[in-house]
């Protein structure tokens, strides 16, 4: 599969917006599927394909994509192997292509967040590494 990160609009082939049905006719059956259902929120079904390193995020009563995270150390945003990069340089990347509000937070596990508000994007940072990435619509 095509890891190329869209900002705002999804991963390779896969859109936000997109149906479950449209998503698994793509990547096929998911490794997991997980049911949430708060009366809070939205009903939420969870996908997770474990080694294309992806868990996508279904919301609604008629589920549609609408977050994705991202794992797998061949993705690609804006041009760069992002996973290759530190935070001062993914930051850069960011600043450089116009994404300039940006938000910092060490959460209670331990990771570093660094967020992107404009470009729906938080990076996450285990030790100065990046582990994850999650998009927004």
């Amino acid at each position: 599969m095509d890891m190329k990160i869209l900002v705002k609009q999804g991963i390779g082939d896969i859109r936000f917006k997109m149906p479950v049905e449209e998503v698994v006719a793509l990547l096929g059956t998911a490794d997991e599927v997980e049911n949430i259902d708060n009366a809070a929120d939205e009903p939420t079904t969870v996908l997770r394909y474990n080694d294309l390193g992806l868990t996508l995020f279904f919301e609604g009563e008629n589920p549609v994509l609408a977050c994705i995270d991202i794992c797998n150390e061949e993705s690609e945003m804006l041009g760069e192997q992002v996973f290759e990069m530190e935070e001062p340089a993914l930051v850069q990347l960011m600043v450089k292509n116009g994404y300039t509000e940006e938000d910092v937070d060490d959460e209670d596990w331990g990771e570093r967040r660094v967020s992107f508000p404009e470009a729906n994007v938080d990076f996450f940072f285990d030790e100065g590494e990046l582990v994850s990435i999650t998009l927004g619509a």
